[in-house]
């Protein structure tokens, strides 16, 4: 499964409260093809994934998607710009 820093899922936490005013609404990490990962906001489905932190189900991952996001993790680099989130590693097969 998709490994995510307790500081990623703060800053995950952080975008979603801020700017997202449906309590419904998570945001979805996604395959946008090319081995290129990207997140937008989404309502959770059935069999969907959930990553929570703090009591909260923060972001959704596609079953079929999160079965190959073994070598992913997501962190946050400290840049002259703020925190960015950063994703690392290749999606497999």
């Amino acid at each position: 499964m998709l490994n995510i820093t307790e500081q990623a899922k703060r800053q995950l936490k952080n975008i979603l409260d801020t700017h997202v005013k449906m309590p419904q609404a998570r945001l979805r990490l996604c395959d946008r093809g090319g081995g290129e990962l990207g997140l937008g906001i989404d309502i959770e489905e059935p069999e969907d994934n959930i990553i929570e932190y703090q009591g909260s189900r923060i972001m959704v991952v596609k079953r079929q998607l999160a079965s190959r996001l073994d070598a992913i993790t997501i962190d946050v680099d400290n840049t002259a710009n703020g925190q960015e989130l950063v994703i690392c590693g290749n999606i497999a097969g």
